[in-house]
């Protein structure tokens, strides 16, 4: 096998591949109000309908109704717009702010998309006055709109204004029984179960939409064999791929991934909505792979061809956000999330082939999409994962790295089965979910302990309004012990949490109630079963993940009070308190002593690491005693996004000598930038004392190598080594950007110069020159290392 693989690694990229890269930057990004139109009409037409009905009767007609386009050379088609990168503008989860912003779409900071005026026009003439008043914004506004703002600048609730994605569907069941066979399976239930007959009229429906889908594709292609732009040959052979999954499930490996594409296109067009994520494509995969080679129908060659075409079409879709949301995710993070790698259902290794194609694949394109992970463990083979090196060298962010020996235990520690917890995937960012049988909600909200510190020493007032917002809880002037802080702080934390657990059941309860997902749950396991849409409790597991934020700049800070301010009384904390609010102006002796003389996070200094441990633990226990709306449990998350941005913005001046206004640090389990000065092992020991069950919503770290380490087969392997060192820990993540300093700063003073250069943000990979200038110079001063 070795032979094998090593042949896999030495495959040359196409011609077609490198023409299909190439338009993605040829063509401009425009809003989209097609669908938005057609979704209008659907509910104009039918008022008093149930929600689940209308969902689907909207989702089959813009099936039927959508502009579709097929390129020259592209071996998978389907796309839920003609456009390449459209921002689609969805009218059921919220119009509001695209009212106030559509103007300024093309001049933004942050993904800027072009705007035509005639669709201004009829957006607001045709589609905005229908929907004012009955979008799922509109309503939790109404709901507990004065209740998120309340608590906004420490408890962010999500998912307000656009449907649930983030979501593991049951591909292997897709393409067992395809749109046809679900089709005809919701409609035998429906027969024997007459009280739901509604939630699997819907799923019927939505899945007639699919096939109809599929065959105008066919039609297309049939269409186009006749137009001497196209090869009429390939053009036949792709009609005659989309005519049959319109009927039939896939049989080939080149139709198991024409079929697995439409189906992330499919529920992107039903929710508008980040990170349908295909999962352990390698494992699913697999079957139709090995078929096709030993009966002579496919050669690893053109296996490669069809996977880097799927590559390139998961870059063709983006989602347009609002301007605020856009700065806590900023770059497009759809999150097509694929793993490869990891173990089967018996604990051993299960890389195959084609773990090495989608490796070899990523090497080739280094593009944003798909989010590519793989699952390592301390059963994986050395020439894994000396690949898994070897591309991550190249620089575009990927594979990001997830820790089986670390991430099993977590989810069984939340309920999961060992079956389902061996074969984990990763939705969105760093996500952890199961396949195809859960709504894990992982991105309900994020909590910005460092503000919650912030006002724990300010009698629960913000530093850079004065306004009261939390308990009050006296100032740090007030506080003569460490552990004075320590109970102002938990005070803070529980000040807000319940008032963010409520939030969040209003927020939930909302999508069940105006954003069913017939097609949805058709490919999630459990609501067919039941009857039950997958928004209401329909999947076999229901949690909902919380964010907390962040834990290396509370460690910091709490060790910096610790040490010069009550153990060795370096600094009067009255005069630190006035120094906080004035963010050191006329300080800046006492911002140094504070930077550089209490120990830091991330440098293999235990007492420090346990702060950080022990905060962290009291969040995630808080969510004990509480059920989510389908009567699931709440877990905690440690990641960003890019939320440590305009996070930081809200918070003021902190003991750890970070300035008002600044960024938290980035990723979630990470140092704060340029604050680890032991090296990569050091930060490892320091995250591994981050108990890992306590992340079982997913954790993050960032790391960033020189390009030059990667260089000599020497560098490879110590690479491998600093690996096997991260599993041994038992750290659930890992990400490394590999890129030299100079570069960017090159590309941000000649943006036009870089325009394919990926950086990875947080846990997901962007155009560093689509990024706002502040998210670029944060990414910047990440400390680099340039040996281990």
């Amino acid at each position: 096998m070795d032979v094998i693989y090593r042949n896999i690694d030495s495959l040359e990229q196409s011609e077609r591949i490198k023409k299909l890269k190439v338009q993605l930057f040829e063509e401009k990004r425009f809003a989209s109000i097609e669908q938005a139109r057609i979704i209008t009409e659907v509910y104009q037409q039918n008022p008093g309908k149930p929600a689940n009905i209308l969902r689907a009767m909207a989702i089959r007609a813009s099936l039927e109704r959508i502009q579709i386009r097929i390129d020259p050379g592209e071996l998978i088609v389907g796309n839920r717009t003609a456009g390449i990168r459209a921002g689609v503008i969805f009218p059921e989860s919220g119009l509001s702010w695209v009212n106030d912003e559509i103007e300024t779409l093309p001049t933004r900071e942050q993904d800027r998309f072009e705007v035509k005026p005639e669709d201004i026009e009829v957006f607001r003439r045709d589609i905005l006055t229908y929907w004012q008043g009955r979008t799922l914004e509109d309503v939790l506004n109404e709901r507990i709109g004065d209740e998120m703002k309340a608590i906004g600048k420490v408890a962010k609730i999500n998912q307000t204004d656009h449907a649930q994605g983030h979501i593991c569907p049951d591909t292997p069941s897709w393409l067992k029984y395809g749109p046809a066979g679900i089709a005809d399976m919701a409609r035998r239930y429906r027969e024997r179960n007459a009280e739901k007959a509604s939630f699997y009229e819907g799923v019927e429906m939505a899945m007639q939409g699919a096939s109809a889908f599929m065959k105008r594709y066919a039609d297309l292609a049939e269409e186009l064999s006749e137009n001497p732009a196209y090869d009429a040959d390939e053009m036949r052979r792709t009609a005659q791929i989309c005519g049959k999954l319109a009927v039939a499930p896939p049989d080939t490996f080149h139709e198991a991934v024409q079929c697995a594409w439409f189906l992330y296109v499919l529920l992107q067009m039903e929710s508008n909505a980040s990170s349908f994520a295909p999962g352990r494509m390698d494992q699913y995969l697999y079957p139709y792979y090995r078929r096709d080679i030993d009966e002579g129908r496919l050669t690893d060659a053109q296996a490669l061809d069809i996977i880097e075409s799927l590559y390139v079409k998961f870059n063709q879709i983006v989602y347009l956000r609002s301007s605020s949301s856009a700065r806590y995710f900023a770059g497009f993070p759809i999150g097509f999330n694929v793993a490869v790698g990891g173990q089967d259902e018996n604990g051993e290794d299960a890389s195959n082939e084609l773990s090495y194609l989608f490796l070899r694949a990523q090497e080739h394109l280094r593009l944003p999409q798909p989010n590519l992970s793989a699952r390592v463990f301390s059963g994986s083979p050395h020439h894994f994962l000396k690949r898994c090196a070897q591309v991550i060298g190249c620089g575009s962010g990927m594979p990001q790295l997830f820790n089986d020996d670390a991430v099993i235990p977590a989810l069984m520690n939340k309920g999961i089965s060992e079956a389902d917890a061996r074969n984990y995937a990763i939705v969105g960012c760093v996500e952890l979910t199961t396949m195809g049988n859960s709504l894990g909600w992982s991105d309900a909200a994020m909590f910005n302990l460092v503000k919650a510190l912030e006002l724990a020493i300010n009698d629960g007032k913000c530093m850079l309004t004065g306004k009261q917002m939390g308990a009050r809880t006296g100032t740090l002037e007030d506080m003569e012990t460490y552990e004075d802080v320590e109970k102002a702080f938990r005070t803070q934390i529980d000040f807000f949490f319940d008032r963010m657990i409520r939030c969040c059941e209003v927020v939930e309860k909302a999508h069940a109630e105006l954003l069913p997902s017939p097609l949805l749950s058709g490919v999630i396991d459990g609501c067919l079963e039941k009857g039950i849409d997958v928004t209401a409790g329909g999947a076999r597991y229901n949690l909902s993940g919380i964010q907390a934020i962040q834990c290396a700049n509370i460690a910091d800070s709490l060790a910096a009070l610790k040490t010069l301010v009550y153990d060795e009384k370096q600094v009067d904390r009255a005069e630190l308190h006035k120094a906080l609010l004035n963010n050191f102006e006329g300080e800046e002796l006492l911002k140094l002593r504070l930077l550089n003389k209490a120990p830091k996070y991330g440098n293999d200094v235990e007492w420090v690491d346990e702060i950080a441990n022990k905060w962290i633990e009291y969040f995630a226990d808080q969510f004990k005693g509480y059920t989510n709306a389908r009567g699931g449990i709440y877990h905690a998350g440690l990641y960003t996004v890019s939320a440590h941005v305009p996070m930081g913005k809200n918070v003021g001046a902190t003991p750890d000598g970070r300035g008002a206004g600044q960024p938290l640090a980035d990723g979630g389990m990470s140092a704060v930038y340029g604050r680890d000065m032991k090296g990569p092992t050091a930060l490892l020991r320091s995250v591994s004392r981050v108990n890992s069950r306590l992340g079982s919503n997913g954790t993050l770290l960032n790391m960033k190598f020189l390009p030059s380490l990667f260089q000599t087969d020497e560098g490879v392997e110590k690479f491998v080594g600093l690996i096997r060192a991260f599993v041994k820990l038992k750290i659930i993540h890992v990400q490394f950007n590999v890129v030299n300093k100079e570069d960017l700063l090159a590309a941000q003073k000649n943006p036009e110069l870089y325009r394919s250069l990926t950086i990875r943000v947080a846990g997901y990979t962007a155009y560093f020159t689509e990024l706002a200038k502040d998210l670029q110079s944060e990414i910047i001063a990440r400390t680099s290392y340039g040996t281990i």
